[in-house]
């Protein structure tokens, strides 16, 4: 899915990987039908909030579609480090914008088990979009009891409202993320 300046997180990603002893990529995998495609409920356009299900739902344009050119990681990004890929968003009326669970957390994705069986207890959180699936990933992995990164620089948000991005970050803040940058895990020489 679009977002402004996206590709700029890319590069910065690849150099942040070799930092770490186990990267592990999350990626929307959506069927054709998925609930959050706007052009599948007329008379509503894309950045328009419904309820599905009793949960809030923002519709977006159609995006990585599973089997498709558009659901593949950008050619630019390095994957040979990538262990594990978590795909979410893949129940047609469900979405996930967390790694971790699907939103309103009715269902768990196998990224907690995953990450536990490997001792990990701090997390780093990098790419898109801040305000929407970095955000709702590194709030469950706070609540999780995973010492949780927000890699600043390595993310980019939608931005729907002016402020988002902001807001997404103070909420990050206010329930104990630690915000760093690149500079902060990477030193060059």
């Amino acid at each position: 899915m679009p977002v402004p300046e996206g590709d700029a997180v890319v590069p910065v990603v690849n150099r942040l990987q070799p930092a770490f002893d186990l990267v592990i990529a999350t990626q929307d995998w959506h069927p054709a039908n998925h609930v959050s495609f706007a052009v599948l409920h007329p008379g509503k356009q894309e950045g328009d909030v419904i309820k599905v299900d009793g949960l809030p739902q923002a519709l977006w344009p159609v995006h990585c579609v599973q089997n498709t050119r558009g659901a593949n990681f950008v050619p630019t990004l390095e994957t040979r480090r990538i262990a594990k890929v978590i795909q979410k968003g893949a129940d047609p009326e469900l979405d996930s914008y967390s790694g971790f669970f699907s939103n309103g957390h009715r269902k768990a994705t196998e990224l907690e088990t995953y990450l536990k069986t490997c001792g990990v207890t701090d997390v780093h959180i990098a790419g898109l979009a801040t305000d929407y699936c970095v955000k709702a990933t590194a709030l469950d992995a706070a609540k999780l009891g995973f010492r949780t990164h927000l890699v600043e620089d390595a993310c980019r948000g939608v931005n729907l409202n002016a402020g988002d991005v902001a807001h997404a970050i103070e909420e990050m803040k206010q329930a104990g993320v630690e915000i760093c940058r690149e500079a902060d895990i990477v030193t060059t020489a």
